[in-house]
């Protein structure tokens, strides 16, 4: 088949959650079909085909635009002066839409695949331009539902209430959008069970359950040399603008960090990502605690890690960094929102906690054991073999004949 792959951000280097889930669809889908990318180019990004060698071997062509500058002002004045959520304002591009364009004059698509709901606003432009095209729509967070856990968490903290009525405004619009793109694509899939129950809650008259294709990553690629590590204690990693990781971490280090670090002084934690936001600016004065930036590979962190922890409290999705610190064969604790999407079982692959209290304990017991982080890595490693991207990403072939099928 011909595939069109529209994307939010060149998925290379496949650092991030989004980008390693894009990465390893257009690397799976490759050596059966013509692959065609049209991607936004963020800021620290490089178009260079020799600097992303590996993702141009793989497409038959690549284009990029470059994501739209929006000031705050900008944002605002779209917010109050228009009823659409701030997503679908966030990838609004003239150039974008006529590159789609463009492409779908010049030549003919089968399918047309659109990663995440920051790009559905163009499903729009699939139909007008190429109606005999049918539409993926990949939905990588169940955002309605992401915002409505946001508002919720937010209200608890009375300095928090005004990002607390911002989700609320967003949930509202999300709703009505995210149901609109599931209800214009021809196909829509979702990286969990969970994620597709909320989803078909929104269009409960959708015509076809939404297919569930997990998250995936490079199994191989977390098999550790020991020599490359980077030794910590404790490992959170993920893009730390991302404001439910900003909440993890924030959360751990005040209500979490204390028990530890009264218990075990010497204790380090390092928070591994990319674009550490001005919140966690008072996390560098504490003793032990490392904000890493941007790191090339987050291999050498997981490497030296005795303990990886989520202590999520919002999200949506499956947590790609879990089943990377599974892959590399490391022991997890984790909130129940941090391993939701995935079939986890407390005390065999993970340690699961619901309060601060109980990760508290599970992480100096941790510590403190290696028979014990030995046997649940041994047991991480083994359960994250389901996710390798050889396994997961042909599961979007039955999707595509179905489709392709419908009129025949």
């Amino acid at each position: 088949m011909n595939l069109l792959l529209l994307t939010p951000q060149l998925p290379y280097p496949p650092h991030q959650g989004t980008s390693l889930r894009n990465f390893h669809i257009i690397r799976g889908l490759a050596d059966h079909h013509a692959i065609t990318l049209l991607s936004f180019l963020e800021d620290n990004q490089s178009a260079d085909p020799a600097a992303n060698a590996p993702l141009y071997a793989l497409c038959q062509r690549i284009e990029t635009v470059l994501v739209p500058c929006r000031s705050k002002g900008r944002r605002l004045g779209q917010m109050l002066t228009t009823r659409r959520p701030d997503m679908e304002h966030r990838l609004h591009s003239p150039a974008f839409a006529a590159r789609l364009r463009d492409l779908l004059r010049r030549e003919t698509f089968d399918v047309v695949q659109v990663e995440g709901i920051e790009l559905a606003r163009y499903i729009a432009i699939v139909r007008a331009a190429s109606p005999q095209s049918k539409v993926v729509f990949d939905d990588h967070n169940a955002e309605t539902e992401l915002q409505r856990r946001n508002m919720q968490t937010d209200l608890a903290d009375t300095r928090r209430w005004p990002a607390a009525a911002y989700s609320w405004v967003q949930m509202r619009r999300l709703a009505r959008f995210e149901a609109w793109a599931c209800r214009a694509a021809d196909a829509v899939t979702a990286v969990s069970d969970a994620d597709a129950r909320h989803l078909q809650a929104l269009v409960p008259q959708l015509p076809l359950p939404i297919t569930v294709i997990p998250n995936s990553i490079d199994v191989e690629q977390y098999r550790l040399d020991p020599k490359d590590a980077r030794p910590f204690d404790i490992v959170f990693s993920g893009k730390m603008d991302y404001r439910p990781n900003v909440d993890a971490v924030l959360w751990f280090a005040d209500e979490v960090w204390p028990q530890v670090a009264a218990q075990r002084p010497s204790t380090t934690w390092a928070i591994v990502g990319q674009k550490p936001h001005d919140r966690l600016e008072r996390l560098r004065g504490l003793p032990g605690v490392t904000l890493t930036g941007w790191v090339k590979r987050v291999q050498p962190y997981l490497a030296g890690a005795r303990v990886v922890v989520m202590p999520f409290r919002v999200g949506s999705g499956t947590r790609l960094k879990l089943i990377e610190a599974m892959a590399a064969g490391k022991p997890i604790v984790s909130t129940p929102v941090g391993a939701e999407g995935f079939p986890v079982r407390h005390g065999r692959e993970i340690w699961l906690a619901d309060t601060a209290q109980e990760l508290g304990t599970a992480v100096l017991h941790l510590l403190t054991h290696p028979d014990e982080r030995a046997r649940l890595g041994a047991a991480a490693q083994e359960f994250a073999r389901q996710y390798d991207w050889r396994v997961v990403v042909p599961q979007f072939e039955p999707v595509y004949a179905r489709i392709l099928n419908e009129e025949q």
